[in-house]
């Protein structure tokens, strides 16, 4: 016989307010599985230019494509799941990424190429809103530590790709792609038990009388110069980042003479020390400030940046694990201190900064491929080397910290 137990609103408050980390380990690994799928993507490149003869500019489109649909969509879906929040619908994104793995592996030509990207930009934009208001919900308070949790599930699986693809794509086939259709199984599994304890919280949630949301004393205008600042930051990071992503295989390739395989042996070791970074960036913002952790993961990593282009492929990896490290602990921060600036607006929040992210990573790509053919690979660095520099503009973040 069935029967219902009554939750107390004592009960329902501590449940709601406690950190629930088997679901935010549980989160961060579903990241893990989506941007997995994700790092398949500039993964493949060498592979596919090789065999389609394609240029930069054409890499660049083909990443341009995805970060496109990646961002583009993600503050709609954002905005909607603020009013209407919808616990399934992760499951929904990462069978968008599963059409666009099995796409990929059979496209045998530039314009099914850009199709099967898009299909899996468009799981990301779906994935990341929610995902993001999840690990949120299950914080308990601990936000910075939650969104880092989140954050480095995500940024593990981006190391992950390049070296799988080494290992399983490589060496044989582009119609081997199709092994990563294991994680998007995984994935759908894992989504699918998030979804229930998703639906079931936000029950409890309606069922408390008064919701906790810790708002504070800025007005509108600060919030808004604040937010402005935040993109600003946003554009320099992901620019960034896209140059240090995007090309990174081609660039030590091309200046220190490496097979594919190599150079994504290197990139490896740079997503690692990327996924590292990750972990400090957002309990470090719950204890010293989010303002501080920004503004020194940004502008920090320009004497390493201004260095890099110069040094040999030791120091280079050197540079990349320390630039890796310092520049990934501000997206956790960043995404904590802009869902503090708007509490009431946490979809929209995160669906706005991961798709401004991926926008100027996407924005990025595409110039500097075009760069990068009318000039050189190397030249792109060097230019680059420049942009955490933007990062100094953080010193104008209000302090958010609490005492």
């Amino acid at each position: 016989m069935h029967t219902t137990t009554k939750t107390s609103p004592i009960e329902t408050k501590d449940l709601v307010q406690k950190t629930v980390f088997p679901i935010l380990f549980s989160i961060s690994f579903a990241h893990l599985l989506n941007d997995l799928i994700q790092a398949i993507i500039p993964s493949v490149y060498p592979i596919l230019k090789e065999n389609y003869h394609l240029s930069f500019s054409e890499i660049g489109l083909i990443t341009f494509a995805f970060q496109l649909t990646a961002s583009l969509f993600q503050p709609f879906v954002g905005y909607y799941t603020d009013k209407y929040p919808q616990p399934f619908s992760q499951i929904y994104g990462m069978l968008f990424s599963l059409a666009g793995i099995i796409a990929l592996s059979f496209a045998d030509n530039f314009y099914m190429i850009l199709i099967s990207v898009m299909l899996i930009g468009t799981g990301s934009s779906i994935f990341h809103p929610e995902s993001a208001r999840v690990s949120y919900l299950a914080s308990g308070g601990k936000r910075g530590l939650a969104q880092s949790i989140f954050q480095v599930g995500g940024n593990f699986g981006t190391a992950l790709g390049p070296l799988l693809v080494a290992l399983i794509v490589v060496p044989n086939s582009q119609k081997y792609i199709l092994w990563f259709i294991i994680a998007a199984i995984i994935g759908l599994g894992i989504i699918s038990k998030i979804a229930f304890w998703y639906r079931d919280h936000l029950v409890l949630r309606t069922n408390q009388k008064k919701e906790i949301v810790a708002y504070h004393d800025l007005s509108k205008g600060k919030v808004n110069w604040a937010i402005a600042i935040l993109l600003i930051v946003i554009f320099s990071k992901f620019f960034y980042s896209a140059c240090l992503s995007t090309y990174y295989t081609f660039y030590v390739i091309d200046k220190f003479h490496l097979t594919i395989k190599q150079a994504q042996f290197h990139m490896f070791i740079y997503l690692i020390a990327y996924a590292a970074g990750t972990i400090l960036g957002g309990p470090l913002g719950d204890k010293i400030g989010r303002k501080y952790v920004i503004w020194f993961s940004v502008f920090g990593a320009t004497p390493f940046a201004l260095l890099l282009p110069y040094v040999s492929l030791f120091w280079t990896d050197v540079l990349m694990v320390v630039i890796g490290i310092i520049i990934s602990s501000a997206f956790p921060a960043i995404l904590v201190y802009a869902q503090e600036l708007l509490p009431k607006k946490l979809g929209m929040v995160s669906g706005l900064f991961y798709g401004f992210a991926f926008g100027m990573g996407a924005l990025g790509s595409a110039f500097l491929g075009k760069l990068a053919d009318v000039t050189s690979i190397q030249y792109v660095y060097q230019v680059c080397s420049f942009l955490p520099i933007i990062g100094a503009i953080c010193y104008f973040l209000p302090n958010l910290k609490k005492k």
